[in-house]
């Protein structure tokens, strides 16, 4: 599964790990996050984040 990084602090989103705090299960793609899921660094929303190459 792709990882996805945060464009304005740089927090990795791997799906491999989840989001434990935000009370994502290792496993879930980034697709698949809530449409109100923020960065757990920053608070910013999934729109400012971009696959990881």
């Amino acid at each position: 599964m792709k990882k996805y990084v945060c464009d304005v602090c740089g927090y990795i989103y791997d799906p491999a790990e989840g989001d434990k705090d935000g009370g994502i299960q290792p496993g879930t793609p980034f697709e698949s996050l809530p449409a109100d899921w923020v960065c757990p660094m920053c608070g910013a929303s999934k729109d400012d984040f971009s696959p990881v190459d």
